[in-house]
C-alpha cells in the first residue's frame, strides 16, 4: 500500500517528539519530511543556559543527530524556512522554494520572543535569548564587552544573566514587576533568590520600565534608559521578557488562531482537521502551554491521531515548575498566591535560605511553593493533581511525605537516609 505522507514545519522537542512516539506505533505508515528553519537538527532548547554559561558544548545537547532522521528514512531540510502552505494542493513551500506534499501535515512551529517596543530595538548588540545562535553570540561578545544588560527577570532572563556573569559580564537585570519569577515565586521567596544572586555577582533595577535603548556612533547599544530619567551602561541588551506563539504561518493559512494555533483535544486545528498542531505554537481549551511536560502530552495524543487509532484525547495538563536557577532549587504548583477563602502553612528559615508555603482550601493542597528545599515538591505536586484529602496528614504535612504518610498510617522508619531517599517519588 502507498504510503501517505507527513510534513512537519519546525524541528524542535515537541514536534520531534511526536514524531518519535508515531513511529512507536505506526512506523512505516508515512513518508515523512521535516523542514527546520535553523541550522541545527532537534536540540534541547532548555540546556542553552549551560551552553551559554561553559558547563556544555551544543554538540552535548543535540537529541536528535542527522544521522537519526536518515537512519528512520526522514527527509530533513535544515536551514529552510517554509514561507507558505497551500491547503487545496496540500503543498508546503519554502523560502528557496522548496516543494513538499502532504496528506497530513503537522505545525510545530514554536513560538519567538517578545521584543520590547521600545526606541532603540533594532540597535547592534540588542538581540533575544531564543536559540543557538543567540546564544553564540552572546558568547562572542563577552569575549570582547563588559556591560550587559537582561530586561526580563522571569528563568530565562536570570539563566541568561548567570550565563553572562560567569563569562566575565558585569550583568543588570531588568524586570517590570514587583518581584523576581513572579508567575513562579511569591514575593517572600522571591527575595530570598534576590538576595542569593546579588551574593554572587548580579544587580537588579525591579520595577524599573525601560523607556528606550541609547546607541552610539557606529550604531551599537551603550546604554538603556528607563522612564525615571536614569541609564545604566550596555554593550548587549538580551531581550527575555517573554514570547509568543509563532502564527505567522497558520494565519497565512488561513487557519483559526488566537492565542495560538486553535486545536481540538485531538490536537487537529479547528479549521482543517488534516492539519494538526503541537507545542508552543498550539492553543489548547484557550492554553498555550510553554513547559516541557504538557508538550509532550501532546504529542503523544498526537502522535495517536495521526497512526489512525483515534482513541487518544488531550484534555490539558496540570503543570507544576521545578527550576534550578544558578544552583538553587525552586519549586512550584498549583495556586500558591491563594486567595482569601484559603490558609497558609509556612516555614521560613532565611538564615538557612529555605521557604516552604503549603495553601489549603478545605482539606484539600491546592498549591505550593518551595525555596531552597524541594524535595518534595513531586509529592505535594501529586497531591495537589489528586485532589487527595489530606486531613490525617495535616499537621505534619509541611515536613514531606515520609512524615506525612507516617501520621496517616505509623509504620517503621526508615533504617537510614538511603532508605528514606529510596521510599520518595522521583
Amino acid at each position: 500500500m502507498k504510503k501517505m505522507k507527513l510534513v512537519m514545519v519546525g524541528n524542535g522537542m515537541a514536534g520531534v517528539r511526536t514524531l518519535e512516539e508515531l513511529m512507536k506505533v505506526a512506523p512505516d505508515l508515512y513518508e515523512i519530511t521535516v523542514f527546520g528553519a535553523e541550522p541545527h537538527p532537534n536540540y534541547n532548547r532548555i540546556l542553552l543556559s549551560p551552553v551559554l554559561a561553559g558547563e556544555q558544548t551544543v554538540d552535548e545537547i543535540i537529541l536528535n543527530p542527522v544521522s537519526w532522521y536518515e537512519d528512520n528514512g526522514i527527509t530533513l531540510h535544515l536551514n529552510k524556512k517554509v514561507v507558505s502552505v497551500d491547503r487545496t494542493r496540500r503543498v508546503v513551500v519554502a523560502e528557496d522554494g522548496t516543494e513538499a506534499e502532504y496528506d497530513r501535515l503537522l505545525l510545530a512551529t514554536g513560538s519567538n520572543p517578545f521584543i520590547l517596543p521600545v526606541p532603540g530595538k533594532d540597535l547592534n548588540g540588542v538581540i533575544s535569548y531564543r536559540d543557538i545562535a543567540d546564544t553564540q553570540y552572546m558568547i562572542e561578545t563577552a569575549r570582547t564587552h563588559q556591560h550587559a544588560v537582561v530586561i526580563g527577570g522571569g528563568l530565562l532572563g536570570l539563566e541568561a544573566a548567570n550565563g553572562l556573569m560567569l563569562r566575565g559580564m558585569k550583568v543588570t537585570v531588568v524586570h517590570i514587576a514587583p518581584w523576581l519569577l513572579e508567575r513562579q515565586l511569591d514575593d517572600v521567596s522571591a527575595r530570598l533568590l534576590q538576595r542569593s544572586l546579588e551574593e554572587r555577582g548580579l544587580s537588579f533595577r525591579i520595577g524599573a520600565q525601560t523607556q528606550a535603548l541609547i546607541g552610539d556612533e557606529e550604531g551599537r547599544v551603550k546604554a538603556v534608559r528607563f522612564k525615571d530619567g536614569t541609564e545604566v551602561a550596555a554593550d548587549l541588551v538580551v531581550m527575555a521578557a517573554g514570547v509568543r506563539p509563532n502564527t505567522a504561518l497558520a494565519e497565512q493559512t488561513g487557519i483559526h488562531c488566537h492565542r495560538g494555533i486553535v486545536v481540538t483535544d485531538t490536537m487537529q486545528t479547528v479549521t482543517d482537521p488534516r492539519v494538526y498542531a503541537v507545542g508552543e505554537c498550539a492553543a489548547h481549551r484557550g492554553i498555550a502551554y510553554g513547559l516541557v511536560a504538557p508538550l509532550f502530552e501532546q504529542g503523544k495524543v498526537c502522535a495517536n491521531h495521526l497512526a489512525l487509532y483515534g482513541i487518544g484525547r488531550y484534555t490539558g495538563s496540570q503543570v507544576s515548575t521545578k527550576l534550578k536557577v544558578t544552583g538553587i532549587d525552586l519549586f512550584s504548583a498549583g495556586d500558591f498566591m491563594g486567595s482569601d477563602d484559603t490558609e497558609e502553612i509556612v516555614l521560613s528559615d532565611p538564615f538557612s535560605g529555605v521557604y516552604k508555603k503549603l495553601v489549603l482550601r478545605g482539606n484539600k493542597l491546592i498549591g505550593a511553593c518551595l525555596y531552597g528545599d524541594t524535595a518534595d515538591g513531586s509529592y505535594y505536586f501529586k497531591l495537589i493533581r489528586e485532589g487527595t484529602d489530606i486531613a490525617s496528614q495535616r499537621d505534619q504535612l509541611m515536613f514531606g511525605e515520609t512524615a506525612a504518610c507516617a501520621q496517616a498510617e505509623p509504620q517503621a522508619a526508615p533504617d537510614s537516609q538511603v532508605d528514606r531517599l529510596e521510599a520518595m517519588p522521583i
